[in-house]
């Protein structure tokens, strides 16, 4: 009996914390199916912020996964259908120390060689990444995970990709051969 009502206690703990701690989601509708991320703006806040500020301006809607491999991540928020790189806002500040890991399924920001340039641009592990945590070469911020639609993730991961001449000069790699396009970004209520 003590057994049992103790396993009730860690259930009702657990169900009761996740409630209480339960971040803003986000909806993203793709070309290849839909998924939900939870963001955690508790322990990355100006991230969290960030990230909503571009969702909330319809920023994401008509973006395209631009950069896929197979057992590492997608990564997506900055370049349409034919490529062009749409304007941003100023980067956000690091808060890869935030404890969070780049574990399967968690969103992250995609950012330049320079820590503090992350600005639309996020990706998702498909695997344990933890070679891009804090302090591994200043680390990529972890701001959320995926709730619901780890299926659309594992589809996405699969498309083929190529090499392609960029817009402006130069190539960008690991371009999937078929757009996937991200039809909208919504906050759920």
């Amino acid at each position: 009996m003590r057994k049992l009502l103790v396993s009730i206690f860690i259930i009702a703990s657990c169900l009761f914390s996740s409630f209480a701690f339960a971040g803003p989601k986000v909806e993203f509708k793709t070309s290849m199916g839909n998924f939900v991320v939870e963001l955690d703006p508790e322990l990355a806040p100006k991230t969290s912020a960030n990230f909503l500020d571009y969702v909330k301006s319809g920023f994401y809607n008509g973006t395209i996964f631009h950069r896929v491999i197979d057992g590492f991540m997608i990564q997506g928020g900055g370049f349409t259908a034919d490529l062009t790189q749409k304007k941003t806002n100023d980067p956000v500040v690091s808060e890869a120390q935030n404890g969070l890991k780049n574990q399967k399924y968690t969103i992250a920001m995609a950012r330049t060689a320079a820590i503090n340039s992350a600005t639309s641009q996020f990706f998702i592990n498909t695997t344990d990444n933890f070679n891009l945590d804090y302090p591994r070469g200043g680390g990529y911020t972890v701001f959320g995970k995926v709730i619901s639609g780890t299926q659309t993730i594992d589809a996405i991961r699969k498309v083929p990709t190529m090499s392609t001449p960029a817009p402006r000069g130069g190539r960008l790699d690991d371009v999937p051969t078929t757009p996937v396009v991200i039809e909208s970004a919504t906050i759920l209520k």
